[in-house]
């Protein structure tokens, strides 16, 4: 299935994993806030070098694509592909949301069953977050959107389902979707490059990869800057 890299900075979680025949190898990250750009290039050298490979033997870099971080997201894309345009390798994106679904599901000590969705969320400022929901195969059933989180949120799933929540966005959630007996959420979920790994290595298969020149991350909302306050006199 060829070796890939793996680049997670959607979140506040900088994470970057090696895998080879949709394994993981070995993966380095960091969760904090504003760490992405100081760290990204040192975990890939660090990986690249640990595991007695050379940039040339990368097969491809996989990118988690968004949403989330508006600047978390330009870092990791920007280097995905300047990796693939230096090196003439192939690009493959993997929306973030669903890699986080992925995690979920390939997490052996999570107990899951059959009636369990899985709701991925991701801050998004206020009491919005971006979200989609899963089921435990992976398939999406509802489609990613940013969503302000109210007491009728979900209603209609909740009603049929257990909802595992879970993300940095799901914490700020649990006061107002917690009272339902079923919703569930995972705390101290975090986000992680290892995640990619499953869709990377089937996109890879299927060469199902992007256009280097042309792709851009799935901001799914407008970059908003915040106004800088004048000094008072």
């Amino acid at each position: 299935m060829g070796l890939i890299l793996q680049i997670e900075t959607a979140t506040t979680s900088c994470s970057v994993a090696l895998a080879a025949d949709g394994k993981v190898l070995n993966f380095k990250q960091v969760n904090e806030r504003n760490k992405h750009a100081e760290v990204i290039t040192l975990f890939i050298e660090e990986l690249i070098a640990g595991g007695n490979f050379t940039y040339r033997d990368l097969d491809a870099i996989a990118v988690s694509c968004g949403p989330g971080s508006y600047t978390g997201l330009r870092i990791g894309v920007s280097t995905a592909k300047g990796l693939c345009f230096a090196l003439d390798k192939p690009l493959i994106a993997i929306e973030t949301l669903e890699a986080m679904a992925y995690g979920v599901i390939n997490d052996n000590t999570i107990s899951i069953d059959d009636n369990t969705l899985l709701c991925p969320m991701i801050d998004a400022r206020r009491m919005e977050v971006y979200c989609a929901v899963f089921n435990i195969t992976g398939e999406k059933l509802k489609d990613t959107a940013a969503e302000i989180i109210d007491e009728h949120s979900f209603a209609h799933l909740l009603n049929d389902h257990k909802i595992l929540f879970f993300g940095d966005g799901a914490d700020k959630c649990e006061a107002i979707l917690g009272g339902n007996p079923n919703a569930r959420f995972l705390h101290k979920f975090e986000n992680s490059a290892t995640y990619l790994t499953q869709k990377a290595a089937e996109k890879f298969v299927n060469k199902d990869f992007e256009d280097v020149a042309y792709f851009e991350p799935y901001y799914l909302k407008d970059f908003i800057a915040g106004v800088k306050k004048e000094p008072r006199g």
